[in-house]
């Protein structure tokens, strides 16, 4: 029996290269190939066929929602499994990717788990998952956790909690004693966004942003954003109320008060998108004053 072919396409290699990995870790049989936009996958899917695709909505040259239009209107590729991995999981973007004949829907930011069951639920429905599962190992890969950066490095790790204090209604981190939360975020942010992790969403205050990345601030929780954890953060700005979907991942994250029982965190988000709507938007930000391009404490 052959190999079971995926073909994953994205703008942003970060996100290709997690997925990627999230895959080869569980199904080391599995056959992978990428593209970095729609136009570069239409030409593969031209000549070559493929078990499942799984495709980004927002792309340079050709959308992932064009993309699928053409494979639907192709006599070989029209049962052809096609999942949407986007950050665009609002009602109006779901009606339009089912109606233009999408086989499944992984929000961004996802676990590894949610991206499994949808390439399972995929694979089934054309009668391919046998051969998949039976290139697995027995035994589920450690690569497997509900962490992004698990499928990155291969590695195990447990999503890091704030030690409990006994009879306390706050958390310490490091064991530490608890402290009264802040009645609101840190000031001198020069703006508001939210955060979607894997783990749920975040409001978080703007304290700085670039082209390339931004500086949050964010109230910890009981479970902590990792590094290289995939997210994305939604803009809301202008008189027009303007909102803006970007993908990236967490580059660092440290207290933003200098003591360990820090209630807040300062995130840095670095933009993965390579969409020239997206970059502009961004400019258009910085050219306003919403945020300054570099941060300076206490600011």
């Amino acid at each position: 029996m052959s190999k079971v072919s995926v073909l994953v396409v994205d703008d942003a290699s970060f996100i290709r290269d997690l997925v990627k990995k999230c895959l080869r870790n569980y199904f080391p049989g599995i056959k992978l190939e990428d593209a970095v936009n729609g136009k570069k996958a239409q030409a593969i899917l031209m000549r070559e066929t493929y078990d499942l695709v799984l495709c980004d909505w927002e792309m340079p040259e050709m959308s992932g929602l064009e993309l699928l239009t053409w494979c639907r209107e192709q006599p070989h590729l029209k049962t052809m499994p096609f999942v949407m991995v986007t950050s665009r999981g609002d009602k109006e973007n779901v009606v339009q990717a089912i109606q233009a004949g999408v086989s499944g829907y992984v929000s961004k930011p996802f676990t590894n788990e949610q991206l499994l069951n949808k390439v399972k639920q995929a694979l089934h429905k054309i009668g391919r998952l046998d051969a998949l599962v039976a290139s697995a190992p027995t035994k589920m890969n450690s690569a497997f956790g509900n962490d992004s950066l698990s499928a990155l490095t291969g590695g195990k790790p447990e999503a890091v909690r704030a030690a409990p204090v006994a009879s306390a209604p706050n958390k310490g981190l490091l064991n530490s004693p608890p402290v009264p939360a802040p009645a609101a975020a840190p000031a001198g942010g020069r703006g508001q966004g939210q955060l979607r992790l894997s783990s749920g969403n975040q409001q978080c205050v703007i304290k700085a942003l670039s082209i390339k990345e931004a500086l949050l601030v964010v109230r910890r929780s009981d479970v902590l954003p990792q590094v290289l954890e995939s997210a994305v953060l939604d803009l809301e700005q202008g008189d027009n109320a303007e909102v803006a979907r970007l993908n990236g991942y967490l580059h660092a994250v440290v207290a933003y008060e200098p003591k360990p029982d820090s209630d807040w965190l300062q995130l840095t988000f670095r933009f993965i998108d390579q969409d020239a709507q997206k970059l502009d938007y961004i400019s258009r930000l910085i050219a306003r004053g919403t945020a300054q391009k570099h941060f300076v404490p206490g600011a």
